[in-house]
């Protein structure tokens, strides 16, 4: 009797685990199902002319498979009407682009044969779709981690042409970056031993009104100038500063950290200044801050909650625990990352040899 007892306790423990398998959520598994792999590292001189600097980095890639994808983006993302109020003026592209950004999409431009106008909407169209995670966090010895997820549609063809640069002046590194070939921005980078910066896309409504107005008036693109500043910025206050005040075109959502304990902040920005400024707050209980692409005093919606689980990993992690190999696996926990997940990027200003990327590849 005991063993017919201990068959049907067995059977309805079984039937018990099918029905949960059936019932549960049908996408968790594809979830957890990504694989990773380190992008391309390549170089770039600043010391060469913009025309000619990412001439090396051309050679990696299939020029055929480049427009194509260039084309089909700009056709599933920009409004015809931009098409065709950006394309005639960037004939007249150094009357509207600084330098070296003019330079540079000219260079890349002619070295696979499309159009300049078509280039420039194409950094223009990344720049207004980009969701995004973002982890600033502080240790109990008073050190800065910083990590991100960028997720962006066209996953398929932008895992492709996923790079990392070493940006080197005489021969050094200046500064390193994220970002896709043929994408002259930067929303990930890192300036060695004094700051790192991420950028979360801030949805401001008509982007594309917006930014077509702001870029003929000569504000800057989001991640450009976060280039700028890694480029030109001596230190985490200066650069802070650049990144709270500049003009840009659109809203965003700047994270940068530091060396030193409590440099880290959430600057939220719209297209004038800062609109709050979020700083770490270790003594506080506030060692770290996730941003995801939504104001942070106000609740996410239901149906794009990265943020929720975020927090819950890391205080998971705890202060003690975190470091780069930690908030990389909280960075991927789903649906902090998620089926758009392009690639993951941790790092931390002070020990610049950290800075790690991995593309990731759902299965």
């Amino acid at each position: 009797m005991g063993r017919l007892r201990g068959a049907a306790g067995t059977a309805s423990a079984l039937l018990l685990l099918l029905l949960l398998l059936f019932l549960r959520d049908p996408g968790a598994d594809a979830a957890y199902a990504f694989s990773a792999r380190a992008p391309l590292q390549c170089n770039v001189s600043l010391d060469v002319a913009p025309e000619h600097r990412w001439e090396p980095v051309v050679s990696y890639f299939d020029p055929a498979f480049l427009r194509a994808a260039l084309l089909r983006i700009i056709d599933s993302v920009v409004p015809r009407w931009v098409h065709a109020v950006i394309r005639p003026i960037a004939e007249e592209l150094e009357f509207y682009v600084p330098e070296p950004f003019a330079g540079e999409i000219r260079g890349i431009c002619r070295a696979l044969g499309v159009n300049i106008g078509d280039g420039l909407l194409l950094n223009l169209a990344y720049e207004s779709t980009a969701y995004c995670t973002s982890i600033i966090a502080q240790d109990n010895n008073g050190n800065i981690f910083h990590g991100r997820n960028l997720d962006y549609p066209f996953g398929d063809i932008l895992r492709k042409v996923t790079i990392d640069v070493n940006f080197l002046k005489n021969g050094k590194v200046l500064y390193k970056g994220t970002t896709f070939f043929g994408y002259i921005g930067l929303w990930t980078g890192q300036s060695p031993y004094k700051f790192t910066i991420s950028g979360d896309e801030r949805d401001s409504g008509k982007w594309w009104e917006n930014a077509v107005a702001a870029f003929l008036n000569r504000d800057t693109p989001v991640s450009w100038l976060v280039r700028t500043v890694l480029s030109e910025a001596d230190c985490y206050d200066t650069a802070a500063f650049m990144l709270a005040k500049t003009p840009i075109i659109a809203g965003v959502y700047y994270i940068i950290g530091g060396t030193r304990s409590s440099e880290g902040m959430v600057i939220t920005r719209n297209r004038k200044g800062p609109v709050d400024i979020w700083p770490l707050d270790p003594s506080s209980g506030g060692w770290y801050r996730v941003e995801t692409n939504y104001d942070h005093w106000i609740p996410p919606p239901p149906s794009d909650d990265r943020r929720t689980p975020a927090i819950r990993a890391m205080n998971a992690t705890g202060q003690g625990n975190v470091n780069i190999k930690s908030l990389y696996n909280v960075l991927s926990t789903p649906p902090v990352m998620n089926q758009d997940t392009v690639y993951t990027t941790v790092m931390s200003a002070a020990f610049p040899e950290k800075y790690m990327t991995r593309i990731r590849f759902p299965e």
